[in-house]
């Protein structure tokens, strides 16, 4: 079996291929701080005749455990997330699936210098466009409600203050070109978010275009 070393930035896999590095995403918060019972997949930054390609590899993954997807952070969103859906697909197909198992993205904590971890099971990735009533997250440091643009530390307050009158699923949405190091620092800013007002649910379904 494939053994990493794990450093604060940086994940190392040695196997008989050689030596392949993943530059991990970084945030300043720990969603989960350990994770037990888990096997590895990989994606490394491949670049081939100019073109950006994602590595993948899961040959030590075992489905009755849970996944930890070691991403490099400068794979852009639209190359990860195909790969995503076909992973989870396979997983959940799969008469040794346990039920109690999760998937984690890693990432590193910038501030504790320690590896993190963030839960992303329930998450179903949509390639296309959502009709109305999503976060959209882009290239910077706005987001996007509908028509309406806001800096990312606006997003609680508005969202608060929302007027209505049954309760209301928002939807989650990013840009395709995103890297997965902008992904992990927005992921872990939703999980910030204190929702107060009743009727408000953020939902799992994210959306990618």
């Amino acid at each position: 079996m494939k053994k990493y070393i794990v450093l604060v930035f940086a994940l190392t896999l040695f196997s008989c291929e050689g030596k392949k590095e993943i530059e991990l995403s970084k945030a300043d918060r720990t969603i989960v701080a350990d994770v037990q019972e888990h096997s590895p997949i990989y994606m490394f930054f491949k670049v081939e005749e100019k073109d950006t390609i994602a590595d993948v590899n899961r040959k030590n993954s075992i489905v009755s455990t849970n996944w930890i997807f070691n991403i490099d952070k400068r794979l852009p969103l639209r190359l990860i997330v195909p790969e995503l859906i076909k992973l989870q697909a396979k997983k959940d197909k799969s008469m040794h699936k346990n039920e109690a198992a999760e998937n984690y993205f890693s990432y590193a904590n910038d501030v504790k210098k320690t590896m993190a971890f963030l839960p992303f099971t329930k998450v179903k990735y949509i390639v296309g466009k959502p009709l109305n009533n999503d976060i959209y997250f882009g290239k910077n440091d706005f987001v996007k409600f509908n028509s309406q643009t806001l800096k990312k530390a606006e997003l609680q307050d508005y969202l608060n203050n929302l007027m209505i009158e049954h309760e209301s699923e928002i939807l989650v949405s990013f840009d395709k070109k995103i890297s997965f190091d902008e992904y992990i620092k927005c992921k872990v800013f939703l999980n910030s978010l204190k929702i107060t007002k009743k009727g408000i649910i953020i939902s799992d379904t994210e959306y990618l275009y």
